[in-house]
């Protein structure tokens, strides 16, 4: 009776792929990847397309998302409230040179997004860390809100090392308190 029940029920599931050929997804009957199963770089560290770049730590993807970097704070471009600070143009073109019109790669750590609804990450083009570069080269300062700590200390490493070779805001605005 048991072979009977299955033979129908696998002629029953070949005659609707027969039937629905346009319309049956084979791949609806294999489980969706999951975090465990997924151990490819692209699903570790999913990929966008930079549309503009909004300042020195923000940019906007093709689909409109704004992406703040993480454990990072370039001088401020767009505050309404004060005047643009010191190297923040600067911030903003190099940020611009380094991912504008490309793909990124994009880590998470903890949180989503911040109190402006922007998208938190990571950001990666071909074997450069941004937020580490921004900071190293001196176009950006560390600033860490926990959770979201996950590089903080390559960070506190790549700010000392851009203080201590005056590099970028370093060099330009030496008067800049830590925020």
């Amino acid at each position: 009776m048991k072979k009977i029940i299955s033979v129908l029920t696998a002629l029953f599931i070949l005659s609707q792929i027969v039937i629905n050929r346009k319309s049956f997804n084979l791949k609806s009957l294999s489980p969706s990847p999951t975090p465990t199963m997924c151990r490819e770089q692209a699903c570790l560290f999913p990929t966008v397309k930079v549309a503009r770049v909004v300042d020195g730590d923000t940019i906007e993807t093709e689909n409109g998302q704004k992406i703040r970097y993480i454990g990072i704070n370039s001088p401020e471009l767009h505050d309404p409230r004060r005047p643009v600070e010191c190297f923040a143009q600067e911030a903003y073109e190099e940020n611009k040179k380094l991912v504008e019109g490309k793909t990124i790669r994009l880590e998470k750590d903890i949180s989503e997004t911040d109190k402006y609804k922007r998208l938190l990450h990571y950001v990666y083009i071909n074997d450069i860390f941004i937020n580490d570069y921004l900071v190293r080269q001196g176009f950006a300062q560390v600033s860490t809100f926990p959770p979201d700590v996950k590089y903080v200390q390559q960070f506190l490493e790549a700010e000392k090392e851009a203080r201590e070779n005056n590099r970028g805001l370093w060099k330009d605005c030496p008067l800049k308190p830590p925020r």
